[in-house]
């Protein structure tokens, strides 16, 4: 699986005071969806902490198209795009209802063993399910 889709309805926690989603609340619907595709794949990140493994957002490029706004119903899809060593490239899209792209991003996410705090190998049932 190179690629996944997951909805998402946009909360007024989520907003403004004008009813638009705020800037960095992206950031959290681009997480989320980045989980929900381990959790389809059946990789549990609880598991991983007690291997002490955990994945960290190593950069992140994020542009904003249009606005999202209260009670639309947005679809993030994640796509891999590259798979190296310690790290896992995505391209991410945020699409609203009308099948407008209102944000993207290109996030870089590094594998780290937390007992170090330093790169490690990403696991390798992972690399496998992104082959």
């Amino acid at each position: 699986m190179k690629e996944f889709n997951w909805n998402a309805r946009v909360y007024y926690e989520d907003t403004d005071a004008g009813g638009v989603v705020y800037h960095a609340r992206y950031l959290a619907f681009y997480e989320r969806a980045r989980t929900e595709l381990l959790r389809q794949l059946g990789i549990s990140q609880h598991k991983l902490l007690q291997e002490s493994i955990a994945f960290v957002v190593k950069k992140m490029d994020i542009s904003y198209h249009f606005p999202a706004r209260l009670d639309d119903l947005l679809t993030i899809n994640s796509k891999v795009d590259q798979i190296r060593k310690a790290s896992i490239i995505f391209k991410q899209t945020i699409i609203n209802e009308n099948n407008q792209v209102i944000s993207s991003a290109d996030v870089v996410i590094a594998c780290v063993d937390i007992t170090k705090m330093k790169p490690c190998g990403l696991p390798k049932s992972l690399v496998l399910e992104f082959i």
